[in-house]
């Protein structure tokens, strides 16, 4: 009798009358506290599955008030849609949700189990509902599992009007599903759940009847958050967590369940160096990340992106960093860091955790030792505190474009030089506003390549100085 989708079997006993109790963490609860028995021994996270749109948690840019989502669902005109996004972020509950409101048949169709004979099957079906002015509804999960030619036979059937496809996948849907599928269906992006998010799920198990509403759980704010941080914006695995927690909490003086830290580390094997990640603390290590990169120290690098990854932070938002620091403060000095930490990023969107942690060590690791140069971050820096003080400033007339004979009359484009005439590839045309002609943005340092680009401009410099006073 499996009580959650953590495996745990709880302890099934009878009192003297015969009467069915329910052992929770040493104490014994009785089973008519739930109006449902059959309904009770679901996961948490089944049974407190929303059921209709007020109920849904998260999503809001796209079903908030007013969004699109929400309006098609609400004036049942669903068309054919891939829902993609992380796990337990609502996918599937929005299917059903749609199963509810929608005056179509609908069929949940799982890829993991289909094959090109059910799917055969299933569109015979409705295509024989379309004959009989019946609408039908496919939501398929994991729809990224369908090979080609799985996928090539909803394509006749969505363009016929058979069927309203659903999809639900966790991967880009660019790379995994069939272009002329996808060009048939409006692609909604599901987010990762909030902290905020999460924490009202896991009030709202422990208050309604469905969940833990009538068994007192003690358990802290501050146990709450580690479950809600430890979860990634997984709500499915946040109540799976709660659920596991309170099954094996020991028992107040009251004889209730009480929850502690040290049971919450115990199941997610993490320790309480979890980290509110949308709080101070994220911004503090990614802030220790960031410098010890820029400190030329590895071991402290691969240090703190330790401590945010075996927490759950999103190895994407660390790759995001990376990017940023390659050009910020690796810059020109090696060219080869801003390929690298985009090559990462995309590895890691890829494949995912934990086989994208090493990839990221990686690209830390050489970031770390790369020579440094915030040349360029400086350069435009200084550019756009120019060009938002002086933003009316005017394109100097040599280098304005002149498509028309009028543009030309105004003498747009007129003592324009073409640096590929030249001998020296160079000319001594000003391309800056008369007011800003002398002015430096561009100030290379002498480390790894930058050393060779500052002797370059150095050449540039010099030879259109002399050749502007012939």
């Amino acid at each position: 009798m499996i009580l959650s989708a953590l495996s745990f079997t709880p302890t099934i006993e009878k009192d003297g009358n015969g009467q069915i109790l329910y052992n929770v963490g040493g104490m014994s609860q009785q089973m008519n506290l739930f109006e449902d028995e059959a309904i009770k021994l679901e996961p948490l996270a089944a049974r407190l599955r929303p059921k209709d749109l007020d109920d849904f948690v998260g999503q809001r840019h796209l079903l908030g008030e007013g969004k699109v989502l929400r309006k098609l669902i609400e004036g049942d005109q669903v068309g054919s849609m891939v829902f993609w996004g992380p796990p337990g972020v609502g996918k599937t509950t929005l299917a059903s949700i749609i199963a509810r409101r929608t005056k179509s048949r609908f069929i949940d169709f799982s890829a993991v189990t289909s094959g090109i004979k059910e799917i055969k099957a299933v569109m015979e079906s409705a295509e024989q509902a379309r004959a009989l002015g019946e609408r039908t509804i496919l939501f398929v999960d994991e729809i990224h599992r369908f090979n080609k030619a799985q996928q090539d036979a909803f394509l006749p059937y969505v363009e016929k009007g058979s069927i309203i496809l659903i999809g639900a996948t966790t991967e880009n849907p660019s790379f995994e599903v069939n272009a002329a599928l996808l060009s048939r269906c409006k692609v909604f992006v599901l987010k990762a759940l909030e902290k905020e998010d999460i924490l009202a799920l896991l009030h709202r198990a422990l208050k309604d009847p469905e969940g833990f509403g009538d068994i007192p759980v003690e358990i802290s704010e501050d146990a709450l958050s580690m479950i809600a941080v430890f979860s990634n914006g997984d709500a499915r695995k946040a109540l799976s967590t709660l659920e596991m927690a309170v099954l094996n909490a020991s028992a107040n003086d009251q004889g209730q369940p009480a929850v502690t830290m040290t049971d919450i580390e115990e199941i997610t094997s993490k320790k309480s160096l979890l980290y509110d990640k949308g709080g101070d603390q994220k911004y503090d290590i990614i802030s220790a990340l960031h410098k010890s990169m820029r400190n030329s120290d590895p071991d402290a690098a691969v240090y703190w992106l330790a401590r945010m990854l075996e927490v759950g932070e999103d190895p994407l938002y660390i790759a995001r960093r990376l990017i940023r620091f390659s050009a910020e403060d690796v810059g020109l000095a090696d060219t080869h860091a801003l390929p690298l930490a985009t090559s990462a990023f995309e590895a890691c969107h890829h494949i995912g955790v934990p086989e994208c942690n090493v990839i990221l060590a990686e690209t830390v690791i050489y970031l770390s030792l790369a020579p440094k140069s915030n040349a360029a971050y400086v350069a435009y820096e200084e550019a756009a505190s120019d060009a938002s003080k002086q933003l009316a400033e005017p394109v100097p007339l040599q280098i304005r474009n002149a498509p028309t004979r009028l543009m030309k009359d105004l003498g747009y484009g007129e003592g324009y030089q073409y640096a590929h005439d030249f001998d020296d590839k160079l000319t001594a045309m000003v391309c800056l506003p008369d007011n800003l002609k002398d002015r430096r943005y561009y100030r290379p340092g002498q480390e790894g390549f930058e050393a060779k680009y500052s002797a370059r401009l150095e050449q540039i410099l010099t030879w259109k100085k002399a050749h502007r006073k012939k």
